[in-house]
């Protein structure tokens, strides 16, 4: 586009991963935390693809992160499938941009190149561990003369920009999670903002994309808590009068086409506590599931995922923990996230979605079910009136029984489909003895029973179980494995209830064979 506006809300955040994987529960964390703050100031919350890694990015990771955020509910303001004033919102789109802003930073002094190769520098940084020193870059090529340069070109050397920083004092961050941080500017080498094919680093990309859009706070992982002096320094720097009167990153923007733009304040930091597992240790996939995506998949509710990392670093009183989404938006503000790592309880999530399905009336709880069977291929993509029913019906006697949704595929779905798959070992645990007997007599007292009801089937497989001289389970279980192929299901006589009488009789009859093969086993 050839021109930007200047924003039109006080508060912009932004969100702005790298698709090189997929949303991580950090990552997801991170985005909550910004689309939380920017709802709650009525603000703007910018969604941007940071792909300046053109190796490890991909077209399939975005569409995940995209799908991960939707499912979520963490909608947009600005960016892909949007759209927005300051697009475009691929980095990958914008290297132009970058560019004419990093030949401003080099015309201008602030930026210099660098001809070292990589074996050149990595021999410096065993050196510098040798010798005790930090291995950061040692500005080697900051003072080049023009003939030393032509030299370097002359030997088939292509320069990176590295960005000059003060050799000496200090850099204070107001950060509004961790206070005031400090860093001394003798610890900070001078970095690359321009790779050797001319694209833009992270630090450039970000640091250009935050100031063009008016980001106006950055909330991050504290693991990029390091990068902040250089993006503090590398804004002073675009925002430092260029030669024309206006600022670098004006100046530079409007030579590659974008005008409209005004300067900035630069944005306010707020680094977050990491993630970490019941071991206190950064999360990853030793702990189990990381990704968002997975967590959908095993029936995880889109609202207790975002209350519960709310919870990961943010508290509103101490005590309570359940919200709604309007009242976490209404609440939430960055002076209440601590700054100690935030511990991933599995355990608990599992325990705050398994609540949150019990609060969910019948017919919603059905409508989520819904995909999950037809996903396992329990029910068909077109799910018939008749199916739709019998879901519904099923739905309370699985409420009280599941954690996530998912789990109600294994509970329900023999209900749905026409052959059984019978678990062998139920069937050597179950079938067997007597259980020829009980299934027989099941048929006999079910075959005409009236009405067809969970008391009336309660009572007649307790006829069963009296007339047999067998205790509940050893009635119960035959009939239910011959009926669901498994030892578990719902309440049997329930869910019997709920099935046709004749599938009913058709699957004990069935299963009665079974009984004599296991016996021969």
């Amino acid at each position: 586009m050839s021109a930007m506006s200047t924003p039109t809300h006080p508060v912009r955040v932004r969100f702005c991963p790298a698709p090189s994987g997929w949303l991580h529960v950090g990552g997801a964390r991170t985005a909550l935390y910004n689309w939380l703050y920017a709802r709650h100031h009525g603000g703007a919350f910018v969604f941007r693809i940071e792909d300046t890694d053109a190796e490890r990015a991909t077209d399939e990771s975005m569409q995940g992160m995209i799908d991960a955020l939707q499912f979520l509910g963490l909608y947009w303001d600005e960016g892909p499938q949007v759209g927005g004033v300051f697009g475009p919102y691929r980095q990958s789109e914008r290297q132009h941009l970058y560019a004419a802003v990093a030949d401003l930073l080099l015309r201008s002094g602030a930026a210099y190149e660098a001809f070292e190769t990589p074996e050149e520098l990595q021999a410096q940084r065993e050196a510098a561990r040798s010798a005790g020193r930090p291995p950061g870059y040692e500005g080697g090529h900051r003072d080049l003369t023009a003939a030393q340069r032509d030299e370097f070109r002359a030997q088939g050397r292509t320069p990176v920009l590295r960005l000059r920083t003060p050799d000496t004092g200090i850099v204070a961050i107001a950060d509004d999670v961790r206070g005031n941080v400090t860093f001394d500017w003798v610890d900070v080498a001078d970095f690359v903002i321009q790779r050797a094919d001319r694209t833009a680093t992270y630090l450039l990309a970000n640091t250009v994309d935050d100031l063009a859009m008016g980001i106006t706070l950055v909330a991050r992982g504290e693991d990029l808590l390091s990068a902040t002096p250089r993006q503090v320094l590398l804004a002073s720097r675009l925002l430092a009068p260029a030669g024309d009167g206006g600022s670098v990153l004006v100046s530079g923007l409007a030579s590659a086409g974008v005008n409209g733009v005004t300067d900035p304040s630069p944005p306010r930091y707020a680094h977050l506590p990491l993630l970490v597992g019941d071991d206190r240790k950064p999360l990853s996939k030793r702990h189990g599931s990381v990704a968002i995506d997975e967590f959908r998949r095993q029936g995880f509710l889109p609202e207790t995922l975002v209350n519960f990392l709310a919870l990961c670093g943010w508290s509103y009183d101490g005590v309570t923990e359940r919200f709604t989404t309007d009242e976490l938006i209404e609440r939430f503000s960055f002076d209440r996230v601590g700054r100690n790592p935030a511990a991933f309880d599995t355990d608990k999530l599992r325990s705050m979605n398994g609540d949150r399905i019990r609060d969910l009336p019948v017919g919603e709880l059905a409508d989520r079910l819904e995909p999950y069977l037809v996903e396992a291929g329990v029910l068909p993509p077109d799910v018939t009136a008749h199916q739709g029913d019998l879901l519904v019906a099923l739905t309370p006697l699985v409420q009280e029984r599941i954690q996530t949704l998912a789990e109600a595929v294994d509970l329900i779905g023999f209900c749905f489909t026409d052959e059984i798959r019978y678990d062998e070992r139920a069937v050597r645990k179950h079938l067997k003895g007597r259980a020829g007997e009980v299934l027989d007599a099941a048929v006999a007292a079910l075959d005409e029973l009236q009405p067809w009801s969970d008391d009336a089937i309660l009572q007649a497989l307790d006829g069963v179980a009296a007339d047999l001289e067998l205790g509940r389970g050893k009635t119960f279980q035959p009939v239910r494995v011959a009926v669901a192929g498994s030892a578990v299901s719902p309440p049997l006589p329930e869910t019997l209830a709920v099935m046709d009488r004749a599938v009913v009789l058709d699957r004990i009859r069935a299963a009665r064979p079974l009984v004599a093969a296991s016996q021969d086993v």
